[in-house]
């Protein structure tokens, strides 16, 4: 991986520890306790936080983006973890779709 994208993986690592252990007074360990519930309501609010910040002008926006962009992917790879799922595999799913066309893959999910 390269080194820009190691703090992902060291996430994704932590992440799927805590799943696994389930250590006390941790906050991953609060959400993964609530379930797709919790951990869903999370990534939701995330997203439109992060929707919001993307229309904010400005250096003082764009931080605001990356910050809230952070909070999303977090969320994100926690329900990851809750569901056993690794980066590897979406990395996967992301490279079969690569080349083609968005509605194209769209159209094909229809079909089955």
């Amino acid at each position: 991986m390269p080194q820009s994208l190691q703090p992902l993986e060291r996430l994704m690592q932590t992440l799927t520890e805590r799943a696994r252990t389930l250590p006390e007074g941790s906050y991953t360990t609060k959400l993964l306790k609530g379930g797709v519930p919790a951990i869903g309501a999370k990534v939701v609010e995330e997203a439109a936080e992060m929707v919001e910040a993307a229309g904010e002008p400005g250096d003082a926006g764009r931080a605001h983006f990356i910050y809230e962009t952070g909070d999303l992917l977090y969320h994100a790879f926690a329900l990851m973890a809750y569901r056993g799922v690794s980066l590897d595999e979406v990395a996967a799913e992301l490279a079969r779709r690569e080349g083609t066309s968005g509605l194209a893959e769209k159209a094909n999910r229809k079909a089955t």
